[in-house]
């Protein structure tokens, strides 16, 4: 089944990746889940590559087979609807199980990230306590219990940097704004800043300020961003076509059209030619790091 020319191939994605776990940990072949199924081996291979769209009933039947529980049969079948959408949104909100992240597995599987913040500190950069005030305050409902497991989730991203087997390389643009805002009390903001600072001695990861001097450039008309990149496969074709993510206050933006992904690419150009280099960003950093100490 095809998704068409306006199909986004993230949910698709996403839900291969779910599916191909539940079948892993239900401890059965692809062989044996396409005999219960009554499928052949190589539809389910195009249905855990996200080569193929799923119907509902489908996904439901798929996650019978597998065991799995009912609210996460329920947003599955959801994310199965969604594969034919142009650019795909998701707001699953309260309905979403524990475990149901979607960003996550697409972060997981990135080679490489291109970053650019306009007001806050990537979740990938953040300290705990930078990370718990944001949680708390997007989440006022919430008890200190669920708002710890929700920091504790973004600190455990952060392996992504550091893993042993293929670190993903991370490029970060961050305004001055971000520098400056004080999301938290001092202390906590000069730590932040110097977290920051540790974090760009890795290899692998990069960043960069653009400083308010800097006028005006294609970030102040895209807002914040991140692009990301997939391994190649074997054969050195790209393993999954390259995805934007904007967070949105309501829900999530994935984008993964070439022309879109090329007017992303052309901003992250323009942002990166508008930036400062990484020494005099490390000095900018260090700066206002300074100035939370004297607060």
């Amino acid at each position: 089944m095809s998704d068409g020319p306006t199909g986004s191939t993230v949910p698709r994605r996403q839900l291969g990746r779910y599916l191909r776990n539940l079948r892993s940990d239900a401890r059965l072949t692809v062989k044996a889940a396409a005999r219960a199924l009554e499928w052949s081996e190589a539809k389910m291979w195009r249905i855990e590559s996200g080569q193929s769209s799923l119907r509902a009933l489908d996904v439901q039947a798929m996650c019978a087979a597998y065991g799995a529980p009912d609210d996460l049969t329920q947003a599955l079948m959801g994310l199965a609807k969604e594969t034919k959408a142009r650019g795909w949104w998701h707001a699953y909100g309260d309905v979403t199980p524990e475990g149901f992240h979607l960003f996550i597995g697409l972060e997981e599987a990135a080679s490489e990230v291109d970053w650019y913040e306009t007001d806050l500190m990537p979740g990938l950069l953040q300290t705990g306590e930078y990370a718990q005030t944001i949680i708390q305050l997007g989440n006022p409902d919430e008890d200190e219990e669920e708002v710890a497991r929700r920091v504790n989730l973004r600190m455990s991203r952060q392996v992504l940097l550091t893993r042993p087997t293929a670190p993903a390389n991370l490029n970060v643009v961050l305004s001055e704004t971000v520098l400056r805002r004080p999301v938290c009390r001092p202390s906590a903001m000069a730590e932040q800043l110097r977290h920051l600072l540790e974090v760009d001695q890795l290899p692998n990861v990069s960043v960069r300020v653009i400083p308010f001097a800097a006028g005006f450039h294609l970030g102040v008309l895209s807002g914040p961003f991140g692009i990301l990149r997939f391994p190649p496969n074997r054969d050195g074709n790209e393993s999954e076509p390259p995805t934007v993510y904007a967070d949105g206050f309501t829900g999530d933006l994935y984008l993964d059209k070439p022309d879109e992904v090329a007017r992303y690419n052309a901003a992250f150009a323009d942002i990166c030619t508008n930036a400062s280099d990484e020494q005099t960003s490390r000095r900018l950093i260090s700066e206002v790091a300074g100035s939370y100490d004297k607060q």
